[in-house]
């Protein structure tokens, strides 16, 4: 099987602010979170872990499996936000709320890396990996794991984009012989 999971919160995470690719570690509650979800895995062993390169998800990797040091990953880090990391999304600019109200129709601002460029990189990762045996934990950021679940499930048709993947989301689908399955949310 294979296990996708967000990161615990973070600092920035907490005051709302876009994240995107600043180094932030995790914040009490996201070690909690973490921690939370550890032993929602207890009983499973993994084989191989992944993470994007930034420190949060390296966190919530080694605090879920800390047997496994994590095998980082470039393809696996956030959307690059560009001009508007590190924003209040309390008060967003107009161009970002017209992106975040339909991703699906609306191309990011310019600056900022296309969703469809988040696919590819979701799709180029799944590839390097589908031929792994055993338990796999790949360990991530919000939109990096919406392109990971749209690239697994092509008949979505953007359904991911608007979803809301909290802080520790964790979603699992099986890899049979190298097809991936479609993958389902675990509560």
């Amino acid at each position: 099987m294979i296990y996708i999971i967000r990161h615990g919160k973070t600092e920035l995470n907490r005051t709302n602010s876009l994240q995107g690719r600043s180094d932030q570690p995790l914040n009490e509650e996201g070690v909690a979170q973490a921690e939370d979800a550890a032993e929602k895995l207890k009983k499973i062993t993994f084989d191989h872990v992944f993470s994007s390169p930034l420190i949060r998800a390296v966190q919530t990797a080694e605090i879920i499996a800390p047997y496994r040091t994590p095998v980082i990953d470039e393809l696996l880090i956030e959307m690059d936000y560009g001009p508007y990391e590190g924003i209040d999304l309390k008060n967003p600019p107009p161009e970002i709320v017209r992106f975040f109200s339909d991703f699906v129709h609306n191309p990011a601002p310019e600056g900022m890396e296309q969703l469809s460029s988040v696919v590819e990189r979701a799709g180029k990762f799944l590839r390097r990996i589908q031929n792994l045996k055993g338990n796999i934990l790949i360990s991530t950021h919000a939109i990096a794991m919406k392109g990971l679940l749209e690239y697994l499930t092509p008949d979505s048709k953007g359904a991911y984009w608007s979803k809301y993947i909290g802080n520790c989301a964790l979603y699992t689908f099986e890899n049979i012989d190298g097809q991936f399955s479609i993958p389902k949310e675990l509560e």
